[in-house]
């Protein structure tokens, strides 16, 4: 999704900056090493990125994820690096930017990725779950703490088809069939996600801040409409 994200912010004239543990190959966009759960290695990268380009405009908080492990069997070793990937890293940036934007005559932009996880029952990845809530939470908080030099917005993000569907979806027919359960009849694309982040970030949206745009192809609609007879319904 990141790489969604980068293209879409370069085709409107950014530059781009990203980071991860491990470069992407072939990535054309300036690429940094950098954990974003160690706090010290954030503010090197933070400081580097002003240091070189002068200014800081916008961070889009996409570093995420979370295998799939019932959480009656996840250890409490493995919840906290969840909650520290999900939550406490996205927290450490938006900080150490925060740091810079104040000091900028126009500011800054942060752009939040959440889930509908943090929404509803995310059986399987609970602690992914409770760390997109807290996200979320999160976001409104900076929002009324930064501005106003500083907005800080949320994207509340749907099911999204990557390079890593099949992992959570399952194959092509398997997608096709979870599709039909969306109102707009497919998955997101990461541009998808990358055109909302761009538009809460732009002077398009210069009055809003502390919102959560939903970008989920209309939603999922609840289960129980698939099996009730009622007539009303039907």
């Amino acid at each position: 999704m990141g790489a969604g994200i980068s293209s879409v912010f370069a085709g409107q004239g950014a530059t781009v900056v990203t980071c991860a543990r491990r470069a992407v190959d072939g990535s054309p966009y300036e690429f940094h090493s950098c954990d974003v759960r160690d706090d010290d290695a954030v503010k090197g990268l933070v400081d580097t990125i002003v240091d070189r380009h002068g200014r800081l405009d916008v961070v889009v908080n996409n570093a995420g994820g979370s295998p799939y492990v019932l959480t009656a069997e996840s250890s409490a070793k493995f919840n906290r690096k969840i909650i520290e990937l999900n939550l406490l890293g996205a927290l450490s940036v938006s900080q150490h930017a925060n740091d810079h934007m104040q000091t900028q005559p126009q500011g800054g932009s942060i752009v939040n990725i959440c889930s509908l996880s943090g929404r509803r029952p995310s059986p399987g990845t609970g602690a992914y779950g409770a760390a997109k809530a807290g996200l979320e939470s999160l976001t409104q908080t900076l929002a009324v703490e930064w501005g106003p030099k500083v907005r800080v917005n949320a994207c509340v993000v749907g099911m999204v088809e990557t390079e890593q569907s099949e992992l959570f979806y399952g194959d092509a027919d398997s997608i096709a069939a979870i599709s039909k359960n969306v109102p707009l009849g497919r998955l997101a694309d990461p541009a998808d996600i990358g055109w909302a982040a761009a538009f809460l970030a732009s002077n398009l949206a210069a009055y809003i801040s502390g919102a959560s745009l939903e970008v989920h192809g209309g939603g999922e609609p609840p289960h129980y409409l698939a099996t009730t007879n009622a007539s009303a319904i039907k």
